[in-house]
């Protein structure tokens, strides 16, 4: 018999679809807010996955991926139940800020109470309305605002590998064994026994073609590995392999030496050595210009794309790889992959087979 699955009071019977709303504090015009997720429920039994996007109100990406994986045909062969939340942050989405009005980080806030601030709330509510309800969830992010993020998978493995092994099948070709974060939505669905992968790929505010198509292929990814979709079919005479992912060692970030303009001269994916210039910076007349210097050996996967730098400011994320030449070809197989370029799939189309 099928196992009852209930969320904001509404059943959603086998088979079916449902749009599940859970009423949020009133805007101060008292504006009805709502947190909406749509619910599909496959004839069979399986594990529960929800995919949110838009923790953080103006990173983006992560909508137009829920929207393309809501679209998969292939989903009407749904083993399990996908919960697909695509704003979570309703009220930083609305108001194109990373924040809520109140200046809360909502991705520090959890668990949340009902009895707290607008934050707390919302997280309270999302954590026990949704999370709770799953047994892995995805969590799609990008850089913050004027920050660029490679695709890449953050996750906290534990001994028996599942977590790593679902990372691996996302097909991001960076994968970081992440620290859990004190009032993180990783960490208090941990808590609650429920797994979490974050997704980061491109920048606030902007969609980043490369970034969906490759979002929207590795959910699909983790759930032929959870067993709820079959195995992927190979399109007649494509050239599209999924490439396999490098674990990272560690990463760190490279800060302004001064303040003043930067002038970056290595992009996203790029392998650098110790010591390589990454770029400089000058004040406008370009004179007492500075060298920016990689501080170890490794691969970009995160940049600042704003020029104008203060002393101290973070420029480049390096990832640290045991075989960095290794996580070099990985990326280049993954940009050839899921790139413009790849006949898989035509432009502006999910690769959801």
């Amino acid at each position: 018999m099928n196992a009852r699955v209930q969320i904001g009071g509404i059943d959603i019977p086998s088979g079916e679809r449902r749009l599940v709303e859970l009423r949020l504090p009133l805007l101060y015009t008292h504006t009805p807010v709502v947190l909406s997720a749509q619910v599909i429920r496959g004839r069979r039994d399986g594990p529960r996955l929800f995919v949110c996007a838009a923790i953080h109100g103006d990173e983006i990406n992560g909508v137009e991926i829920v929207r393309r994986l809501r679209q998969c045909p292939g989903l009407e062969r749904l083993r399990g139940t996908l919960i697909l939340v695509p704003v979570v942050n309703v009220y930083g989405f609305v108001r194109q800020s990373r924040y809520l009005p109140d200046r809360r980080d909502l991705n520090r806030c959890f668990p949340g109470s009902d009895k707290g601030s607008l934050a707390a709330r919302l997280a309270n509510a999302f954590l026990e309305e949704i999370v709770a309800k799953a047994d892995f969830g995805i969590d799609l992010h990008t850089g913050a605002v004027h920050r660029e993020n490679l695709p890449q998978i953050r996750a906290t493995f534990e001994e028996s590998g599942r977590v790593e092994a679902l990372a691996k099948a996302f097909g991001s070709p960076v994968i970081l064994n992440a620290d859990l974060r004190d009032g993180s939505l990783r960490e208090a669905a941990a808590r609650l026994g429920v797994s979490v992968l974050v997704y980061e790929a491109g920048e606030a505010l902007r969609f980043d073609e490369l970034a969906i198509r490759a979002g929207a292929r590795g959910v699909m990814g983790v759930m032929r590995e959870l067993g709820m979709l079959g195995k992927a079919k190979r399109v007649k005479g494509s050239r599209q392999s999924h490439p396999e992912a490098v674990i990272a060692t560690s990463s760190q970030w490279v800060r302004a030496p001064q303040s003043g303009i930067l002038r970056a001269t290595k992009p996203l994916g790029t392998r650098v050595e110790k010591g390589e210039a990454l770029g400089w910076i000058a004040d406008p007349l370009g004179e007492n210009e500075v060298v920016v210097e990689a501080p170890t050996a490794g691969v970009v996967i995160g940049k600042v794309k704003l020029p104008l730098v203060n002393e101290g400011e973070a420029l480049y994320h390096i990832a640290r790889f045991g075989a960095p030449d290794m996580a070099a070809e990985a990326v280049e197989r993954f940009q050839s992959a899921v790139g413009p370029e790849s006949d898989a799939v035509p432009p502006l189309e999910p690769p959801l087979n």
